[in-house]
């Protein structure tokens, strides 16, 4: 079973010649609006390049050397990133001392579950308080404005839970893997248990993450036993699991529970954790958020840092070490290690990017990287 961490956009039909398929019986009724419009024009270098349908933007990535704009940017002209994709991948290729050296498997079920908790938190809610009452010190209770700490679960793309930037690496998947079968999962499919079976057995061989950044502890529970279980979890956004919520499924709203230096009980909120499982996300994902760094010393993919994982696991084997240098404004003593790494935990793994993959997701570089890592850990290893 593999789990692979990163969040695609909320579309009908995702890319040309991939035909979804929904979950029977799923918890939401959800049905993804299209972002993007299929055209005619195929061409990167048009400014109407975001109107054509994924499957042909990304073709022409392929075919023109060029990468695409950045998702919530108008259409420009890129850079050229001497790249182009091989078609029998003969330029792929990982670290040497991956689990796994097979490739994509036939019909391999994936299971993309958009981060709709996080969306609802950022969608004029959480942040409002958090910005608000920034100045609150340890000890005290607020009890005013408290409806910002809960919110309506709409479904609607966001780019702060990564919206329209995973559009492109859908294309990737179908690419690697014509005939994999591909079904779109919420936050609240999850949370229901939507990615096991009646006899609790993992339902699909990958499951594909966002920017989880707010979860249930259900939800959470469920995505360690995925993984504990057989699955293998690659995580493309750094910030994930970092406070948990709970979902009232008769009002379809998440409340905040505890992280992001927050707590709330439903009558006063008050200062409390950061990271609400920080000791057991080491554990079993093998890293946690950091968002102090300065620059990365090895970086092929020309990213800013922004949100990270740093490593925190000493069964973490490192594949791509970016070397972090954190920022000398901050506090922090020593140094940290941001790399792409595996963990392997219990019957499954883990592999993170460790970096805020939004902000790279159509670079050239890292489009072949990760098709790589797809490549050589998302294989179906049972009929």
């Amino acid at each position: 079973m593999i789990f692979i961490l990163f969040s695609l956009p909320y579309v009908n039909s995702v890319v040309s010649g991939i035909q979804p398929q929904l979950i029977a019986n799923s918890g939401s009724s959800y049905t993804p609006p299209s972002l993007l419009v299929t055209g005619s024009n195929t061409s990167v270098m048009n400014a109407s390049s975001l109107n054509d349908s994924p499957q042909s933007i990304i073709n022409n990535m392929r075919n023109s050397n060029e990468t695409l704009p950045s998702p919530g940017k108008l259409p420009q002209i890129l850079p050229n990133k001497n790249y182009i994709f091989s078609k029998n991948k003969s330029e792929i290729s990982t670290p040497s001392n991956n689990s796994h050296n097979e490739e994509f498997g036939k019909g391999v079920r994936i299971a993309v579950v958009m981060p709709t908790f996080t969306a609802a938190a950022y969608d004029h809610s959480f942040y409002v308080f958090y910005n608000k009452y920034i100045n609150v010190t340890q000890g005290v209770n607020i009890t005013t404005d408290l409806n910002l700490l809960s919110n309506k679960v709409t479904n609607k793309p966001s780019l702060s839970a990564s919206g329209i930037a995973m559009l492109y690496l859908l294309g990737n998947l179908k690419w690697v893997s014509p005939q994999a079968n591909i079904a779109f999962l919420t936050d609240q499919d999850v949370d229901e248990g939507s990615i096991f079976q009646g006899n609790g057995s993992n339902a699909y061989d990958v499951v594909i993450l966002g920017h989880q950044e707010y979860v249930t502890q259900r939800e959470y529970d469920n995505f360690k036993q995925f993984v504990g279980t057989g699955g293998t979890m690659i995580i493309l956004d750094g910030n994930v699991f970092y406070a948990e919520v709970k979902y009232n499924n008769n009002t379809d709203t998440i409340t905040l529970v505890k992280g992001h230096s927050w707590a709330f009980n439903g009558k006063s909120a008050w200062r409390s954790v950061n990271e609400r499982w920080e000791n057991e996300t080491a554990q079993w994902v093998g890293s946690n958020y950091i968002s102090d760094i300065s620059k990365f010393s090895n970086n092929p993919f020309g990213y800013s840092p922004h949100e990270e994982q740093y490593i925190t696991n000493p069964k973490d084997i490192i594949l791509l070490n970016y070397n972090a240098t954190i920022s000398p404004s901050t506090n922090r003593t020593g140094s940290v290690v941001v790399a792409t790494y595996e963990l392997n935990y219990l019957k499954g793994r883990v592999i993170a990017l460790g970096l805020y993959s939004d902000d790279i997701m159509v670079n050239g570089n890292f489009d072949r990287y990760f098709d790589s890592l797809v490549l050589q850990y998302a294989v179906r290893t049972q009929d």
